[in-house]
């Protein structure tokens, strides 16, 4: 497991997008299958939300464990004195936060192998696994205050995201109620998938596109293969376009649709969300005709790349309708 350097504060990778998207169908599917089977976790006991997580566990324990709930990973060492001081404020939030979460720790000297996989570079070191993403939280000591805002943000995040809404707690239940969760099923497209994301690895975007078209003919509604649909067409836009032309275009012709429209790809590419909705919601106001519908249907596809559930997204159909009437 390689983990992702995702961040909770906002610029848009679109790899992070996609895997983050992947993941919660993943973790929908997981609890789907859970309930079907009649293996949810139920009712756990305080002291199931804090476990020590090895090497051999880590599968389990962690990443088929995050799928239900965020799993915070405490890395810390017995001669590590900053790591005393952390440790158990993180255990006595996590019983305070009643299975809004679940502290896992790892002893860094005896998992080598899973401190390298992580890059952590010194300890205390803290990450968070949600719905099998790598979300880094801190390193080094950090005051309580700080630690309860950045553990409320990573619980919005994985409620909102991801509909992870945590575990039930019962102070009667028996110890060791965790249960994992069940192995997701191999879906019947996995394999076109697997095949677009690979071409999406090596750059060829137009193979890419193919693969996920081919699912959505059989499938429509397949929310992976229309998010890699999306991305793909952004990332084949964006390939071979001089960065400084097109800047210098659109600043040159601001009513000009496809000039704001390529500068808009860039901002996305670049990470630059509001930057690329406030341009072409600016360039809908300018233009009009078939000209403004363009504009408009290229930002409802960005719309799509980001995400219904982020904010900016919700604040841009805003200011696209005022726009509009």
């Amino acid at each position: 497991m390689q983990p992702r350097n995702m961040s909770m504060s906002g610029v848009v990778d679109l790899a992070a997008v996609k895997a983050a998207q992947e993941a919660k169908a993943k973790a929908e599917q997981a609890r789907a299958e859970a309930a079907r089977q009649g293996t949810g976790t139920g009712a756990v006991s305080p002291v199931d939300l804090v476990i020590d997580v090895d090497e051999a566990s880590f599968e389990r324990d962690i990443l088929q464990r995050s799928t239900e709930v965020p799993v915070v990973i405490d890395f810390w060492a017995e001669w590590c004195e900053p790591c005393k001081q952390l440790s158990p404020v993180l255990e006595r939030l996590a019983v305070e936060y009643a299975g809004r979460f679940v502290l896992a720790k790892i002893d860094v000297d005896a998992n080598q192998m899973l401190m390298q996989q992580f890059g952590i570079q010194g300890i205390p070191a803290v990450f968070a696994v949600v719905a099998g993403q790598a979300l880094p939280l801190f390193q080094g000591a950090a005051g309580e205050a700080q630690i309860r805002q950045t553990l409320d943000q990573l619980v919005e995040v994985a409620e909102q995201r991801f509909g992870l809404t945590g575990l039930a707690v019962d102070p009667d239940a028996e110890p060791g109620a965790v249960q994992p969760a069940p192995e997701i099923p191999v879906g019947p497209y996995d394999a076109l998938l697997e095949a677009a994301v690979q071409a999406l690895d090596a750059g060829d975007f137009g193979g890419a596109i193919q693969a996920y078209k081919n699912v959505l003919s059989d499938d429509p509604g397949n929310p992976e293969a229309k998010l890699g649909l999306v991305q793909a067409e952004l990332l084949q836009r964006v390939q071979g376009l001089d960065p400084q032309q097109v800047r210098k275009d659109a600043a040159e012709r601001p009513a000009d649709a496809g000039a704001q429209i390529a500068a808009a790809d860039l901002d996305l590419v670049g990470g630059h969300v509001e930057d690329a909705f406030g341009r072409l919601i600016d360039t809908v106001r300018r233009t009009a005709g078939d000209d403004r519908d363009t504009v408009r249907l290229r930002l409802l596809e960005l719309f799509e790349v980001v995400g219904a559930e982020d904010p900016r997204v919700a604040a841009a159909r805003r200011a696209l309708a005022r726009a509009l009437f």
